[in-house]
């Protein structure tokens, strides 16, 4: 089976619960976040790379080492209330990002399902956000 990306990925997800697209590349885990948008109000949805810190889900604002924030997480910031869906239990959220000693104990713990996150560091000048993602 091909490696799910994007609208695919979502669609996927959801009709399968997450048997298809929970687990992705190199074995890392997938959640879906669904954020609205800072600046239409529309619900977009994105497959993410995540880890449980206890019962909480932890997801990282990489874009892949670019230099500007993803727009979801734009999005979390400006409404920090989201939807989350990880395989078929899907819950309301209220997204926080980690600071200080927590953001880099948080950091550790992702970069265990994603080694590529320090790489990610090393090629941006801005502090890549970690984000709890309490239950509501």
């Amino acid at each position: 089976m091909s490696v799910l990306f994007g609208e695919e990925h979502v669609r996927r997800y959801r009709e399968t619960d997450g048997e298809e697209g929970y687990t992705w590349r190199e074995g890392s885990t997938i959640l879906l976040l669904t954020t609205t948008g800072r600046r239409t109000g529309k619900e977009t949805t994105t497959p993410l790379i995540f880890n449980l810190d206890g019962d909480t889900p932890v997801i990282v604002a990489s874009k892949g080492g670019a230099p500007e924030h993803p727009g979801w997480y734009e999005n979390l910031v400006k409404t920090p209330e989201v939807g989350v869906q990880i395989k078929g239990d899907t819950f309301r959220a209220r997204a926080r990002v980690a600071q200080g000693a927590e953001r880099e104990r948080l950091w550790g713990l992702m970069n265990e399902v994603w080694p590529h996150y320090a790489e990610y560091a090393e090629k941006t000048d801005r502090e890549i956000p970690v984000i709890a993602l309490e239950r509501l």
